[in-house]
């Protein structure tokens, strides 16, 4: 392997090793030297790819966001969502998500901009679906919260269900009972027309 190459391996893995790190203990609590640890690497290789932290943390936050858009075209591109498999999602979009929620939690206007980009991406869905809530924008802010409130309760949520939803398993079981969640109607139709009524 020739040298260049070799240090584009080394940045992915000192990269990798920060998104992992970061989404574990946040950014105050995983060091130069934890990361560096992690990746295999030296700290001065670290330094040497991205100067500090800080520009370390903005790579990861960047990564982030670019890997998971590119994530959700795919698993969008027909619009069929019946089909989806957390499994397999798990060792992919697990780290990232949660990298990214540890991320808003810290005030990255990245990963911010990235959830209200999600939110835009409900929104439309719901349009085209014809889905018509009385205020789209409120409904598709709740959905994709609902989705990270997962991430955020994770040790909660998984001491309700006696299974480490950090684990592929676990991620699959909350997953899927997300799924049904989006997908099993709560109230009959009838039931939402007498509440609208009520609330004029």
């Amino acid at each position: 392997m020739d040298r260049a190459a070799e240090d584009l391996t080394a940045r992915a893995r000192i990269r990798d090793a920060a998104i992992t790190l970061f989404g574990e203990r946040g950014i105050e609590g995983a060091s130069i030297r934890d990361i560096a640890a992690e990746a295999g690497v030296s700290s001065g290789l670290v330094r040497h790819h991205f100067g500090s932290k800080e520009a370390l943390r903005d790579a990861c936050d960047r990564y982030a966001k670019e890997r998971m858009i590119q994530i959700g075209a795919e698993l969008t591109q027909d619009g069929d969502l019946t089909g989806l498999d957390p499994l397999a999602l798990h060792p992919i979009a697990f780290p990232l998500q949660l990298y990214l929620v540890r991320s808003m939690m810290d005030g990255s206007e990245t990963a911010t901009a990235l959830f209200l980009e999600g939110v835009d991406a409900v929104e439309a869905w719901a349009a085209g679906y014809g889905i018509t809530p009385k205020d789209p924008r409120g409904y598709a802010a709740a959905l994709a919260a609902i989705k990270l409130s997962v991430l955020i309760l994770r040790d909660q949520v998984s001491k309700a269900l006696g299974e480490d939803i950090t684990t592929p398993a676990g991620y699959n079981r909350i997953g899927q009972a997300l799924m049904e969640v989006f997908t099993i109607p709560l109230l009959t139709p009838e039931q939402v027309e007498k509440i609208r009524k009520q609330e004029k």
